[in-house]
């Protein structure tokens, strides 16, 4: 009598199990792992946007427009092409001497714990409407 080949139920529905539990491990991780990259992504942007507008108040005297808004030298949202995962604007009344700025949670980064991330003139960097720490996001 010969030996059937081949894999029965059993073994099949093992490997299935295997990676089910794999699955399930990898895909938090993939997904965190993208937001941080996309965290970083809106960070990277309001530094560069604070920059910009420090540049301009070195030539200007100013952070304000002619027409006494905030100088729009900076990406309104992050990525600049595409869907927006961010969207940066100024927060509050921006003075001459004075500005805060602010990335915006929008689309899939909306429930983000770490929140909104925002910049002053000072440079202190901190976060709006988070449930993570500065340290753990910024």
């Amino acid at each position: 009598m010969s030996k059937a080949k081949g894999f029965t139920l059993i073994e099949l529905m093992i490997v299935i199990a295997v990676i089910g539990i794999l699955a399930a491990i990898a895909y938090p991780n993939y997904t965190e792992y993208m937001n941080r990259a996309k965290r970083a992504e809106a960070k990277t942007a309001l530094l560069a946007g604070a920059q910009a507008l420090e540049r301009y108040y070195s030539l200007q005297g100013s952070y304000l427009d002619a027409g006494g808004d905030l100088a729009a030298v900076f990406a309104s949202q992050v990525p600049d092409a595409g869907t927006a995962n961010y969207t940066l604007a100024v927060q509050g009344v921006a003075t001459a001497t004075s500005f805060l700025l602010q990335a915006t949670r929008v689309n899939r980064m909306a429930g983000d714990p770490c929140g909104d991330f925002r910049i002053a003139h000072t440079g202190a960097q901190t976060l709006n409407d988070a449930s993570r720490t500065v340290q753990a996001c910024w």
